[in-house]
């Protein structure tokens, strides 16, 4: 099993979305074999595994063998950096928003 020690940027991990759409496939499981996370996609099982290794090397994805079979499952941890940078802009476009409202609402009067 790969250990979360990652190599790679969350957000560039992030940044395709064939690796969100594994993102969530994952989150859908517990853990799931590469041959059903293929079946999702319309590209060769070496590209879907290019992606994965994206993500494990983020320490999104973590993976272990079961006889022949590799099975991967999501590690959300590194996630928490993205929720992080999104609430601080949060934040900032709620006080815009505020501050739009409250000129809309003197313009009204």
């Amino acid at each position: 099993m790969i250990e979360n020690n990652p190599s790679r940027d969350v957000f560039d991990a992030i940044a395709d979305p064939t690796r969100r759409q594994l993102i969530h496939l994952l989150s859908q499981a517990e853990e799931k074999p590469l041959h059903e996370l293929k079946a999702e996609f319309s590209m060769g099982r070496t590209a879907v595994s290019k992606h994965l290794t994206i993500l494990k090397e983020a320490g999104l994805v973590l993976d272990r063998k079961v006889g022949r079979e590799t099975r991967f499952r999501l590690n959300a941890d590194p996630l928490r950096e993205v929720q992080d940078w999104v609430a601080f802009y949060s934040k900032y476009w709620t006080t815009n928003m505020l501050r739009l409202n409250q000129l809309f609402e003197e313009d009204e009067n």
